[in-house]
């Protein structure tokens, strides 16, 4: 019952692309990238800084700031409604109540001039019919809920009275304390120590179990392997790689994708950590990406066709992989998960 629930979709990408104006001139951060999120499931957005996960995430509930930035084209349906054609009075009803998001940075996100309480109060009285007195009490056991000390003295605090960690807690609490049908977080753990993240990603358990979803945005691959049902593999300002979390790392379509998890950090069998394996190069400006295939230049399998046309994304075994070594051979050469040869 529950799989055939959680395959009805809640968010549909389609074909978004977004481009920023610059002196430099015109940087295409988002190059038509399409996404599904179903109902319950945990998604992750997975890349290296600058391939374009953020601006992907700030898109959907219409966050760029035009100018300088520009959605180009495309679709974002959730619950069957485009985000991108309804009024905006309509969509300030979605954000923060149907859809959350954590904020990369939390100290950019929190208002200077208002103090933690108040800006939660806000949030819950925009959205709920509580009074003052409520809305302060759920606010200060969300922060509770998320590992704030001494909640009802820090519920009068400023955001320049805490540290980065305790500000991102904030943020997470007022993310989740709406109980929104799709959480967006950007990096939500990146300023917090393990016990802290323990901590929050055992609260997305409790709401995905609500059958909220989850689109998980990081660069660590340890994460997406923990969290994630599936994951979407971003680079240069386009999806290269599609599928669920156990066949990505048992067997990665694509070699960007074999590169980030060959450089987890993983035990050997001696108990020592072996040698990680660095991404040579760095990715390409968005202002010349190449020709061919964008990660041609940091690609140990590039042959070419590599260099000479641009591959598409296509569907392999359920599957979607953006390599022509992939279209020829049907794989690529791989390690049986993290490092280990198979």
């Amino acid at each position: 019952m529950n799989q055939v629930r959680n395959m009805e979709k809640l968010l549909d990408i389609k074909n978004l692309s977004v481009s920023f104006k610059t002196d430099e001139g015109i940087v295409r951060a988002v190059d038509s990238v399409s996404l599904e999120v179903n109902k319950g499931e945990v998604l992750g957005l997975v890349g290296e800084s600058g391939c374009g996960k953020s601006v992907t995430s700030m898109s959907i509930l219409r966050l760029i700031a035009s100018p300088p930035g520009s959605i180009d084209s495309g679709e974002i349906l959730f619950d069957n409604k485009d985000l991108l054609s309804i009024p905006i009075e309509n969509l300030r009803k979605i954000r923060g109540n149907s859809i959350s998001m954590i904020f990369q940075e939390p100290m950019n996100a929190l208002s200077p001039l208002h103090c933690v309480g108040n800006q939660l109060v806000e949030t819950l009285k925009f959205h709920r019919d509580i009074n003052h007195k409520q809305a302060w009490q759920i606010g200060e056991e969300w922060l509770y809920k998320t590992g704030i000390p001494d909640p009802s003295k820090n519920m009068y605090a400023y955001p320049f009275q805490l540290s980065g960690g305790m500000c991102q807690r904030v943020m997470i609490a007022m993310a989740l304390m709406l109980d929104p049908k799709l959480i967006i977080a950007d990096e939500p753990t990146t300023a917090l120590d393990v016990t802290i993240q323990a901590q929050i990603f055992d609260l997305m358990r409790e709401m995905k179990k609500k059958d909220t979803s989850l689109l998980l945005i990081t660069h660590n691959m340890g994460i997406i392997r923990e969290m994630c049902d599936r994951v979407a593999v971003m680079y240069a300002s386009e999806i290269v790689e599609v599928g669920t979390v156990k066949r990505i790392f048992e067997k990665p379509l694509h070699p960007y994708t074999q590169a980030l998890i060959n450089s987890i950090p993983l035990l050997n069998t001696e108990g020592k950590y072996r040698k990680l394996e660095s991404i040579p190069g760095q990715v390409p400006s968005p202002l010349n990406y190449p020709k061919g295939c964008r990660f041609q230049d940091r690609c140990k399998y590039t042959f070419d066709k590599c260099r000479k046309e641009h591959p598409k994304l296509e569907k392999v075994n359920n599957r979607q992989s953006r390599c022509f070594l992939v279209e020829q051979q049907g794989e690529i050469p791989h390690r049986n998960g993290a490092g280990q040869k198979k």
